[in-house]
């Protein structure tokens, strides 16, 4: 694997000596508007692979994009290359429907400690719920970026990242009750702690989330990539745009349903994704919003 391979496709230009908090923010801002966070694989006939060798040539190779799993394994490889001091941890996904975090370890973050700083990065979580800029570990800090302002706290070793999110203003009033919008202001993401994980760790989990009727990624089919002043989501045949504070503390949702060759000029054109198989677009009943 070749670490400028990886630069080219995430466009990335500038310092790869500066081990700061400078460049860790240039990464991930560059790998989150240039890799989708995806699970198209699943929806057209292929499986979501952990091995490194075929994330890097599923994302970098054939520039297609992935899921936490995979996107934020390939940053900490990329990271921990550069010379970063990275980790692994594992996070516990909230679900709004049960209030409740996941049983299971469903979600790979990276930590890495520049100069004695403790940092949160994790380019997997797409659609706005995306973090723009790494997260200091310190609790109850409000974080204000782009997309929303962003919170952790910890408890008893149990770190927990929030999000405070503005007002949204949708023009397409027939989307005004969609599923896929958010409806909360405050809402919780998920918990982790800071005790090191393997990619072994979340093997059994990424056989079960491909194959579970119960999974959210079984569920629908999904794509988000973000832009300088938003972030695109592709559900099943529904395709929305926000852009963050388009107004004052608001964001502009738009919504479009597509017909089948509209959704493949839309993977090629804005997500930059051309895929092998025939996909099956999919929006089922389980609990996703963008």
């Amino acid at each position: 694997m070749d670490i400028e391979a990886y630069f080219e496709r995430i466009g990335y230009k500038n310092s790869k000596n500066k081990l700061d908090l400078e460049t860790l923010t240039d990464i991930l801002q560059h790998q989150i508007r240039a890799i989708p966070f995806e699970n198209l694989n699943i929806h057209s006939g292929e499986s979501m692979e952990l091995d490194l060798q075929a994330i890097f040539d599923q994302v970098v190779r054939r520039k297609r994009g992935g899921w936490c799993l995979q996107v934020n394994y390939l940053l900490y490889w990329a990271l921990t290359t550069m010379g970063f001091e990275a980790t692994m941890l594992g996070g516990y996904v909230f679900n709004t429907p049960a209030n409740k975090y996941s049983n299971g370890m469903i979600h790979l973050l990276v930590q890495v400690t520049i100069s004695g700083k403790s940092y949160i990065v994790d380019a997997g979580f797409g659609r706005s719920y995306q973090m723009w800029e790494p997260l200091e570990l310190i609790s109850g800090k409000d974080h204000p970026q782009v997309p929303a302002t962003f919170r952790l706290t910890e408890e008893n070793g149990t770190w927990y990242l929030d999000q405070i999110r503005r007002e949204q203003h949708i023009p397409n009033q027939e989307f005004i009750n969609s599923d896929l919008l958010e409806k909360n202001r405050f809402r919780k993401i998920y918990s982790f702690t800071l005790d090191a994980r393997t990619i072994e760790d979340f093997e059994a989990m990424n056989i079960f989330l491909q194959t579970s009727p119960a999974s959210v990624f079984t569920s629908k089919s999904f794509c988000s990539l973000q832009t300088q002043e938003g972030v695109h989501c592709l559900v099943g045949s529904t395709l929305t745009y926000r852009r963050f504070s388009y107004k004052d503390n608001v964001d502009l949702v738009e919504f479009k349903t597509l017909n089948e060759e509209e959704i493949e000029e839309v993977l090629k054109t804005i997500f930059g994704i051309y895929l092998d198989r025939k996909l099956v677009p999919k929006h089922g009943d389980r609990f996703f919003t963008i």
